[in-house]
């Protein structure tokens, strides 16, 4: 059986060489480049991120990382944002009192925090919803490395008669806030999988059979 193709997505953040090699244990077939072709071509697309929302989006859109996002997302194709990059697929992010435009694939700002201690940083359990893919064959105790200062707190995107309900996983820190989102081919996660150890193979894992 041929391994699943999945492009990490190279526009300049993320840690690539990580989660390049948590993807090659999970048993894809993985090329990091931001060549437009191989991303739209590939089974899956990763598209990871870490530090601020406002160089993540200027780094993407200089790749036109965003563009490939929206054509695979057009064809149904998967889409696994990771940290950052699962900021970035939100309508917009809120740093230090400056607005960033995001991808806009979900409606909703990505902001700080409301929590005594920032960053949220370590390991943290969440509350995933029966049915998720990403999450299947996991307890409820199981932790995944976090760290981050901003996060989408709120979830707008309104029901639909004619679309399956997405799957929103919650984590807590200080309040809400979304740790995990399966919108059809689109997924994400604010924790970062490829430091999660034997939970967060297990998340990669499923993710990549799922293609």
């Amino acid at each position: 059986m041929t391994a699943s193709s999945v492009v990490l997505l190279d526009y300049g953040s993320g840690n690539l060489h990580s989660a390049e090699r948590a993807l090659v244990r999970a048993g894809a077939q993985v090329e990091v480049t931001a060549d437009p072709q191989a991303a739209l071509a590939a089974d899956g697309l990763v598209v990871p991120g870490v530090g601020a929302f406002a160089a993540c989006m200027a780094g993407l859109r200089a790749v036109r990382g965003e563009r490939i996002i929206g054509q695979r997302l057009a064809g149904s194709r998967p889409v696994l944002g990771i940290c950052v990059g699962m900021q970035i697929l939100f309508d917009r992010g809120v740093e230090f009192g400056v607005e960033t435009e995001g991808c806009g694939e979900w409606p909703g700002t990505v902001d700080q925090l409301d929590a005594p201690v920032l960053p949220h940083m370590g390991w943290n359990t969440v509350d995933a919803p029966e049915g998720s893919v990403l999450f299947a064959g996991m307890d409820a105790d199981t932790r995944f490395y976090f760290v981050h200062t901003y996060a989408a707190r709120t979830w707008d995107l309104p029901p639909s008669d004619h679309l399956a309900a997405p799957k929103l996983t919650w984590a807590e820190h200080g309040g809400k806030f979304l740790a995990a989102v399966e919108n059809g081919a689109l997924s994400a996660t604010q924790f970062h999988p490829e430091k999660s150890g034997d939970a967060g193979a297990h998340l990669l894992r499923n993710w990549v059979q799922s293609l």
